[in-house]
Protein backbone atom coordinates (compact mmCIF):
# COMPACT_ATOMS: atom_id res chain seq x y z
CA UNK A 1 0.00 0.00 0.00
CA UNK A 2 1.03 3.76 -1.30
CA UNK A 3 -0.28 5.51 1.99
CA UNK A 4 1.52 4.13 4.87
CA UNK A 5 4.73 4.29 2.99
CA UNK A 6 3.93 7.95 2.19
CA UNK A 7 2.79 8.69 5.96
CA UNK A 8 5.91 6.80 6.85
CA UNK A 9 8.05 9.85 4.81
CA UNK A 10 6.09 12.42 6.07
CA UNK A 11 6.79 11.41 9.73
CA UNK A 12 10.32 11.28 9.10
CA UNK A 13 9.91 14.74 7.23
CA UNK A 14 8.21 15.94 10.27
CA UNK A 15 11.23 14.57 12.81
CA UNK A 16 13.58 15.97 11.09
CA UNK A 17 12.36 19.42 10.62
CA UNK A 18 11.95 19.45 14.63
CA UNK A 19 15.70 18.54 15.00
CA UNK A 20 17.11 21.35 12.38
CA UNK A 21 14.74 23.87 14.68
CA UNK A 22 16.10 22.84 17.67
CA UNK A 23 19.50 23.13 16.13
CA UNK A 24 19.01 26.32 14.38
CA UNK A 25 16.08 27.83 16.74
CA UNK A 26 13.10 28.43 13.93
CA UNK A 27 12.41 26.93 10.47
CA UNK A 28 12.07 28.83 7.27
CA UNK A 29 9.41 28.65 4.52
CA UNK A 30 12.36 27.28 2.40
CA UNK A 31 12.95 24.18 5.28
CA UNK A 32 9.46 23.53 5.50
CA UNK A 33 8.67 23.02 1.20
CA UNK A 34 12.42 20.94 1.31
CA UNK A 35 11.17 18.63 3.57
CA UNK A 36 7.51 18.94 1.84
CA UNK A 37 8.19 19.59 -1.99
CA UNK A 38 4.67 18.17 -2.59
CA UNK A 39 3.11 20.84 -0.51
CA UNK A 40 4.85 23.86 -3.05
CA UNK A 41 1.66 24.38 -4.80
CA UNK A 42 -0.59 23.80 -2.52
CA UNK A 43 -0.23 27.35 -0.37
CA UNK A 44 -3.47 25.57 2.54
CA UNK A 45 -1.40 22.71 3.45
CA UNK A 46 1.57 24.60 3.94
CA UNK A 47 -0.18 26.52 6.20
CA UNK A 48 -1.50 23.84 8.33
CA UNK A 49 1.68 22.37 8.50
CA UNK A 50 3.21 25.60 9.82
CA UNK A 51 0.58 25.85 12.29
CA UNK A 52 1.12 22.55 13.16
CA UNK A 53 4.87 23.41 13.88
CA UNK A 54 3.95 26.08 15.76
CA UNK A 55 1.93 24.34 18.54
CA UNK A 56 5.03 21.95 19.17
CA UNK A 57 6.71 25.22 19.86
CA UNK A 58 8.43 25.77 16.52
CA UNK A 59 8.87 29.06 15.35
CA UNK A 60 8.65 29.25 11.66
CA UNK A 61 9.09 32.75 9.44
CA UNK A 62 10.48 34.13 6.49
CA UNK A 63 13.60 35.06 6.22
CA UNK A 64 13.36 36.19 2.30
CA UNK A 65 14.21 39.76 1.68
CA UNK A 66 12.57 42.49 -0.34
CA UNK A 67 9.12 41.37 -1.86
CA UNK A 68 9.41 39.50 -5.35
CA UNK A 69 6.44 39.62 -8.07
CA UNK A 70 7.63 37.82 -10.68
CA UNK A 71 6.20 34.40 -9.06
CA UNK A 72 2.98 33.72 -7.75
CA UNK A 73 2.59 30.59 -5.21
CA UNK A 74 1.00 28.55 -7.98
CA UNK A 75 2.78 29.14 -11.32
CA UNK A 76 -0.63 30.19 -12.66
CA UNK A 77 0.80 33.81 -14.25
CA UNK A 78 3.71 35.89 -13.63
CA UNK A 79 3.64 39.04 -12.39
CA UNK A 80 6.34 40.47 -14.68
CA UNK A 81 4.47 40.11 -18.02
CA UNK A 82 0.52 39.99 -19.20
CA UNK A 83 0.80 36.35 -19.97
CA UNK A 84 -0.42 33.21 -17.87
CA UNK A 85 -1.01 29.70 -18.14
CA UNK A 86 -4.30 28.20 -18.47
CA UNK A 87 -5.40 28.17 -14.50
CA UNK A 88 -7.27 25.14 -15.36
CA UNK A 89 -4.27 22.70 -15.95
CA UNK A 90 -2.91 23.57 -12.60
CA UNK A 91 -5.75 24.05 -10.18
CA UNK A 92 -7.56 21.76 -7.99
CA UNK A 93 -11.06 22.95 -8.23
CA UNK A 94 -11.93 21.35 -4.59
CA UNK A 95 -9.34 23.96 -3.51
CA UNK A 96 -11.43 27.13 -2.27
CA UNK A 97 -7.77 28.92 -2.48
CA UNK A 98 -7.18 27.58 -6.52
CA UNK A 99 -10.32 28.82 -7.44
CA UNK A 100 -10.22 32.22 -6.28
CA UNK A 101 -6.62 32.42 -7.95
CA UNK A 102 -8.05 30.60 -11.14
CA UNK A 103 -10.78 33.59 -10.97
CA UNK A 104 -8.43 36.81 -10.60
CA UNK A 105 -6.04 35.23 -13.52
CA UNK A 106 -9.10 36.40 -15.25
CA UNK A 107 -8.08 40.17 -15.18
CA UNK A 108 -5.63 41.30 -17.18
CA UNK A 109 -2.73 43.10 -15.32
CA UNK A 110 -2.63 46.99 -16.01
CA UNK A 111 -0.25 48.74 -17.71
CA UNK A 112 1.34 52.33 -16.79
CA UNK A 113 -1.18 54.30 -19.37
CA UNK A 114 -4.36 52.07 -18.43
CA UNK A 115 -3.68 52.21 -14.84
CA UNK A 116 -4.17 55.81 -15.24
CA UNK A 117 -6.89 56.16 -16.94
CA UNK A 118 -8.67 54.23 -14.39
CA UNK A 119 -7.29 56.27 -11.70
CA UNK A 120 -8.43 59.29 -13.56
CA UNK A 121 -12.43 57.85 -14.11
CA UNK A 122 -12.59 57.12 -10.23
CA UNK A 123 -10.91 60.34 -9.57
CA UNK A 124 -13.68 62.26 -12.19
CA UNK A 125 -16.90 59.63 -10.85
CA UNK A 126 -15.49 61.18 -7.01
CA UNK A 127 -15.78 65.08 -8.11
CA UNK A 128 -19.58 63.60 -9.82
CA UNK A 129 -20.58 62.24 -7.31
CA UNK A 130 -19.57 65.17 -5.14
CA UNK A 131 -21.26 67.74 -6.92
CA UNK A 132 -24.87 65.24 -7.04
CA UNK A 133 -24.60 65.95 -3.34
CA UNK A 134 -24.94 69.63 -2.95
CA UNK A 135 -28.04 71.30 -3.29
CA UNK A 136 -27.79 72.78 -6.46
CA UNK A 137 -29.83 73.46 -9.67
CA UNK A 138 -28.89 70.76 -12.62
CA UNK A 139 -30.52 70.31 -15.49
CA UNK A 140 -31.88 66.80 -16.38
CA UNK A 141 -29.18 65.81 -18.80
CA UNK A 142 -26.60 67.63 -16.73
CA UNK A 143 -27.57 65.06 -13.92
CA UNK A 144 -27.68 62.30 -16.03
CA UNK A 145 -24.85 63.03 -16.98
CA UNK A 146 -22.80 63.05 -13.91
CA UNK A 147 -24.92 59.96 -13.04
CA UNK A 148 -23.26 58.33 -16.04
CA UNK A 149 -20.16 59.64 -15.05
CA UNK A 150 -20.44 58.86 -11.53
CA UNK A 151 -20.89 54.87 -12.67
CA UNK A 152 -18.58 54.65 -14.83
CA UNK A 153 -15.95 55.63 -11.41
CA UNK A 154 -17.31 52.90 -9.54
CA UNK A 155 -16.95 50.69 -12.47
CA UNK A 156 -13.45 51.95 -13.06
CA UNK A 157 -13.13 51.39 -9.34
CA UNK A 158 -13.59 47.44 -9.40
CA UNK A 159 -11.83 46.63 -12.38
CA UNK A 160 -8.69 48.49 -10.81
CA UNK A 161 -9.29 46.13 -7.49
CA UNK A 162 -9.54 43.00 -9.67
CA UNK A 163 -6.57 43.70 -11.37
CA UNK A 164 -4.52 44.32 -8.29
CA UNK A 165 -5.83 41.26 -6.53
CA UNK A 166 -2.48 39.26 -7.82
CA UNK A 167 -0.64 41.77 -5.89
CA UNK A 168 -2.21 40.50 -2.55
CA UNK A 169 -1.40 37.20 -3.23
CA UNK A 170 2.09 37.98 -4.02
CA UNK A 171 2.54 40.09 -0.72
CA UNK A 172 0.11 37.41 1.39
CA UNK A 173 2.06 34.50 0.22
CA UNK A 174 5.42 36.05 2.45
CA UNK A 175 2.88 35.48 5.96
CA UNK A 176 2.25 32.23 5.11
CA UNK A 177 2.63 30.11 8.95
CA UNK A 178 2.46 32.76 10.87
CA UNK A 179 -0.90 31.23 12.43
CA UNK A 180 -3.71 32.95 10.08
CA UNK A 181 -4.94 31.40 7.17
CA UNK A 182 -3.93 31.97 3.72
CA UNK A 183 -7.44 32.47 2.63
CA UNK A 184 -7.68 35.21 5.66
CA UNK A 185 -4.28 36.90 5.00
CA UNK A 186 -5.63 37.66 1.41
CA UNK A 187 -9.19 38.81 3.07
CA UNK A 188 -6.82 41.03 5.02
CA UNK A 189 -4.75 42.15 2.08
CA UNK A 190 -7.62 43.07 -0.34
CA UNK A 191 -9.01 44.91 2.84
CA UNK A 192 -5.61 46.87 2.26
CA UNK A 193 -6.20 47.11 -1.73
CA UNK A 194 -9.76 48.82 -1.47
CA UNK A 195 -7.55 51.68 1.29
CA UNK A 196 -5.56 51.94 -1.03
CA UNK A 197 -7.81 52.50 -4.21
CA UNK A 198 -9.58 55.40 -1.42
CA UNK A 199 -6.31 56.87 -0.74
CA UNK A 200 -4.58 57.16 -4.10
CA UNK A 201 -3.62 60.64 -5.74
CA UNK A 202 -2.46 59.68 -9.41
CA UNK A 203 -1.05 63.38 -9.29
CA UNK A 204 1.78 62.13 -7.23
CA UNK A 205 3.53 60.87 -10.51
CA UNK A 206 3.94 57.11 -8.73
CA UNK A 207 2.25 53.66 -10.01
CA UNK A 208 -0.33 52.32 -8.24
CA UNK A 209 1.15 49.37 -7.58
CA UNK A 210 3.74 50.91 -5.80
CA UNK A 211 1.48 53.01 -3.36
CA UNK A 212 -0.51 49.63 -2.62
CA UNK A 213 1.56 47.48 -1.53
CA UNK A 214 2.27 49.72 1.71
CA UNK A 215 -1.42 49.43 2.10
CA UNK A 216 -1.54 45.72 1.72
CA UNK A 217 0.83 45.16 3.97
CA UNK A 218 0.33 47.16 6.53
CA UNK A 219 -3.33 45.56 7.03
CA UNK A 220 -1.68 42.05 6.79
CA UNK A 221 0.81 42.52 9.98
CA UNK A 222 -1.77 44.14 11.76
CA UNK A 223 -4.14 41.14 11.27
CA UNK A 224 -1.79 38.95 12.20
CA UNK A 225 -0.87 40.73 15.37
CA UNK A 226 -4.06 40.72 16.39
CA UNK A 227 -5.16 37.01 15.05
CA UNK A 228 -2.16 34.93 15.51
CA UNK A 229 -1.52 34.80 19.34
CA UNK A 230 -3.27 34.10 22.59
CA UNK A 231 -1.24 37.39 23.68
CA UNK A 232 -1.83 40.39 21.13
CA UNK A 233 2.06 41.53 20.20
CA UNK A 234 2.76 44.86 19.05
CA UNK A 235 2.93 45.46 15.15
CA UNK A 236 6.67 47.02 15.77
CA UNK A 237 7.59 44.64 18.33
CA UNK A 238 6.55 41.59 15.56
CA UNK A 239 8.59 43.88 13.24
CA UNK A 240 11.53 43.62 15.57
CA UNK A 241 11.62 39.94 16.07
CA UNK A 242 11.43 39.41 11.98
CA UNK A 243 14.31 41.58 11.75
CA UNK A 244 16.37 39.47 14.68
CA UNK A 245 15.20 35.90 12.59
CA UNK A 246 16.14 37.52 9.34
CA UNK A 247 19.98 38.80 10.59
CA UNK A 248 20.46 35.27 12.04
CA UNK A 249 19.91 33.54 9.07
CA UNK A 250 21.66 35.89 6.70
CA UNK A 251 24.79 35.49 9.50
CA UNK A 252 24.86 31.60 10.10
CA UNK A 253 24.94 31.96 5.79
CA UNK A 254 27.66 34.23 6.08
CA UNK A 255 29.59 31.78 9.18
CA UNK A 256 28.76 28.68 8.29
CA UNK A 257 27.89 27.73 12.05
CA UNK A 258 24.94 29.44 14.32
CA UNK A 259 25.76 33.43 15.07
CA UNK A 260 25.82 34.16 18.74
CA UNK A 261 24.05 35.93 20.59
CA UNK A 262 26.66 38.76 20.74
CA UNK A 263 27.10 38.82 16.72
CA UNK A 264 23.65 39.05 16.18
CA UNK A 265 23.19 41.97 18.99
CA UNK A 266 26.46 43.94 17.47
CA UNK A 267 24.50 43.27 13.72
CA UNK A 268 21.13 45.13 14.96
CA UNK A 269 22.82 47.53 16.95
CA UNK A 270 21.16 46.60 19.82
CA UNK A 271 22.75 45.56 23.33
CA UNK A 272 23.10 41.59 24.17
CA UNK A 273 20.46 42.50 27.27
CA UNK A 274 17.72 44.07 25.13
CA UNK A 275 18.10 41.30 22.32
CA UNK A 276 17.00 38.48 25.14
CA UNK A 277 14.45 40.67 26.70
CA UNK A 278 12.78 40.93 23.09
CA UNK A 279 13.23 37.24 22.64
CA UNK A 280 11.90 36.73 26.22
CA UNK A 281 8.88 38.79 25.80
CA UNK A 282 7.88 37.41 22.23
CA UNK A 283 7.77 33.98 22.92
CA UNK A 284 4.88 32.14 22.11
CA UNK A 285 3.07 30.27 25.13
CA UNK A 286 3.35 26.34 24.38
CA UNK A 287 0.15 24.73 24.13
CA UNK A 288 -0.79 22.00 26.55
CA UNK A 289 -2.72 20.49 23.91
CA UNK A 290 0.44 20.03 21.82
CA UNK A 291 1.39 16.46 20.58
CA UNK A 292 3.84 14.23 21.33
CA UNK A 293 5.32 11.70 20.36
CA UNK A 294 5.61 9.84 17.13
CA UNK A 295 2.14 8.76 16.95
CA UNK A 296 0.68 12.04 17.97
CA UNK A 297 -1.51 10.47 20.08
CA UNK A 298 -0.23 11.86 23.37
CA UNK A 299 -0.67 15.66 24.79
CA UNK A 300 1.84 17.64 26.01
CA UNK A 301 -0.40 18.49 29.29
CA UNK A 302 -0.59 14.62 30.33
CA UNK A 303 3.50 15.13 31.43
CA UNK A 304 3.49 18.26 33.37
CA UNK A 305 2.84 17.57 37.07
CA UNK A 306 0.13 20.16 38.39
CA UNK A 307 1.77 21.02 41.73
CA UNK A 308 -1.33 22.40 43.22
CA UNK A 309 -3.22 19.31 43.28
CA UNK A 310 -2.30 16.53 46.20
CA UNK A 311 -0.20 13.90 45.02
CA UNK A 312 -2.24 10.21 45.38
CA UNK A 313 0.03 9.68 48.01
CA UNK A 314 -0.89 12.86 49.96
CA UNK A 315 -4.59 12.59 49.35
CA UNK A 316 -4.63 9.17 50.98
CA UNK A 317 -2.93 10.87 53.83
CA UNK A 318 -5.07 13.34 54.13
CA UNK A 319 -8.40 10.99 54.17
CA UNK A 320 -6.77 8.71 56.90
CA UNK A 321 -6.08 11.87 59.10
CA UNK A 322 -9.34 13.39 58.82
CA UNK A 323 -11.39 9.58 59.94
CA UNK A 324 -8.53 9.78 63.07
CA UNK A 325 -9.66 13.63 63.87
CA UNK A 326 -13.15 12.63 63.60
CA UNK A 327 -12.78 9.57 65.78
CA UNK A 328 -10.94 11.89 68.33
CA UNK A 329 -13.35 14.49 68.09
CA UNK A 330 -16.07 11.84 68.80
CA UNK A 331 -14.59 11.45 72.11
CA UNK A 332 -14.60 15.48 73.44
CA UNK A 333 -17.39 17.03 74.55
CA UNK A 334 -19.82 17.84 71.80
CA UNK A 335 -20.03 21.88 72.54
CA UNK A 336 -15.94 21.84 72.06
CA UNK A 337 -16.38 19.51 69.23
CA UNK A 338 -18.45 21.25 67.65
CA UNK A 339 -16.64 24.70 68.12
CA UNK A 340 -13.10 23.45 66.64
CA UNK A 341 -14.97 21.83 63.82
CA UNK A 342 -16.00 25.33 62.84
CA UNK A 343 -13.33 27.31 63.66
CA UNK A 344 -11.10 24.94 61.74
CA UNK A 345 -13.16 23.93 58.75
CA UNK A 346 -13.23 20.69 59.48
CA UNK A 347 -16.49 19.46 58.11
CA UNK A 348 -17.09 21.96 54.91
CA UNK A 349 -13.56 23.37 54.57
CA UNK A 350 -14.74 26.83 55.68
CA UNK A 351 -13.32 28.49 58.79
CA UNK A 352 -15.32 30.70 61.19
CA UNK A 353 -14.61 33.10 63.03
CA UNK A 354 -14.62 33.47 66.40
CA UNK A 355 -17.77 35.86 66.40
CA UNK A 356 -19.63 33.43 63.94
CA UNK A 357 -18.92 30.54 65.81
CA UNK A 358 -20.42 32.95 68.80
CA UNK A 359 -23.93 33.84 67.31
CA UNK A 360 -24.22 30.18 65.87
CA UNK A 361 -24.13 29.09 69.87
CA UNK A 362 -25.22 32.34 70.86
CA UNK A 363 -22.04 32.82 73.28
CA UNK A 364 -19.74 36.07 73.05
CA UNK A 365 -16.85 35.63 71.17
CA UNK A 366 -14.72 35.77 74.28
CA UNK A 367 -16.48 32.85 75.97
CA UNK A 368 -15.76 30.89 72.11
CA UNK A 369 -11.91 32.20 72.43
CA UNK A 370 -12.24 30.08 75.73
CA UNK A 371 -13.87 27.10 74.85
CA UNK A 372 -11.74 26.37 71.56
CA UNK A 373 -8.63 26.89 74.59
CA UNK A 374 -9.94 24.23 76.51
CA UNK A 375 -10.58 22.03 73.49
CA UNK A 376 -7.61 22.25 72.12
CA UNK A 377 -5.45 21.58 75.32
CA UNK A 378 -7.53 18.15 75.58
CA UNK A 379 -6.51 17.78 71.34
CA UNK A 380 -2.96 17.96 73.38
CA UNK A 381 -2.91 15.55 75.62
CA UNK A 382 -0.14 12.74 74.99
CA UNK A 383 -2.81 9.76 74.42
CA UNK A 384 -4.36 11.85 71.97
CA UNK A 385 -1.36 13.39 70.25
CA UNK A 386 0.17 10.37 70.00
CA UNK A 387 -2.84 9.36 67.22
CA UNK A 388 -2.21 12.32 65.08
CA UNK A 389 1.62 11.85 65.10
CA UNK A 390 2.16 9.10 62.11
CA UNK A 391 -0.31 11.91 59.97
CA UNK A 392 1.69 15.04 61.21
Amino acid sequence: MAYPERHGRRSDAMLLLIEKAGVQGYLTTDDLLQAYPEENRDSERLSVLATSLRKRGVEVVDTQGDLDFAVDETGLFDMGSETWADPSDTVNFEDPTGLYLREMARVPLLGAEEELEIAQAIEHGRAAAKTLSTPIALSDDARRELERVVHDGLVAREHLIKANTRLVVSIAKRYIGRSVPFLDLIQEGNLGLMKAVEKFDLHRGFRFSTYATWWIRQTITRAIADQARTIRLPVHMGDRVRQIYKMTSDLEQKLGRAPTLDEVAKSLSMTVQKLQWVMRVTSRPLSLESPVGEDEESELGSFIEDEFNPSPLQTAYQSMLREKLNEILQGMPLREARVLRMRFGLDDGIEYTLEEVGQKFGLTRERIRQIEGKALRQMRHPGRLNQLREYL
